[in-house]
């Protein structure tokens, strides 16, 4: 059983187990209200599913593509979650969750803001209905996306997706994401290279 977190467009928690599927799962399509969700859709999903945090087996994060602020409240939290429960962080791309349970081939496409998207494609999901990640993900404006597939525009990560693809990876030995997080663009802020000059 896992809980599932991703902030890399909405904020999604979820809690899914490998035989019964979506426990429950809450989401928002807010790009801006992962820090004031996150808290308390971790403490409903985990009421509804009627599961205690020690029953969970770890912590299934998305790791984007994603805008720095938010991706990073989502990896925090499944990181501070996961050490206080003594169970590991599964990482899982972002993208990868939108495509789980498609069979044809298409292009992922999710809102990067600044008149951008992230994009990803998949080709046909394997024999056991894995999705088959091509190219991607990559940061491009709308124009510069591909278009000789189905394009698959989600506004929301599938939590619960996110969450079952995971069980599906570990259940069939399958790798799991880096842990690195998938910014695909430098942030907004950044610390100056050296100390500031003082004038007077």
């Amino acid at each position: 059983m896992l809980l599932a977190i991703d902030t890399s467009a909405g904020t999604g928690v979820a809690v899914v187990d490998r035989d019964r599927g979506v426990l429950a799962e809450l989401s928002s399509p807010d790009t801006r209200g992962h820090a004031e969700l996150i808290g308390d859709y971790l403490r409903e999903a985990l009421e509804r599913a009627g599961v205690a945090p020690g029953e969970l087996s770890g912590v299934a994060v998305g790791m984007g593509p994603g805008p720095f602020t938010g991706l990073r409240v989502g990896i925090a939290a499944a990181r501070a979650f996961a050490l206080g429960i003594r169970r590991p962080v599964v990482p899982i791309v972002s993208h990868d969750a939108i495509a789980f349970g498609r069979t044809a081939p298409g292009i992922v496409v999710t809102d990067a803001r600044r008149r951008e998207v992230y994009w990803s494609r998949y080709g046909a999901a394997d024999e056991l209905g894995l999705p088959v990640r091509l190219e991607g993900p990559a940061l491009a404006k709308p124009d510069d996306v591909p278009t000789d597939a189905e394009l698959v525009d989600s506004p929301l990560v599938p939590v619960g997706a996110l969450g079952l693809l995971a069980e599906a990876l570990s259940a069939h030995g399958r790798p799991f994401a880096a842990d690195e997080p998938l910014y695909l663009r430098s942030p907004d802020v950044t610390l100056s290279a050296g100390p500031k000059r003082v004038t007077g």
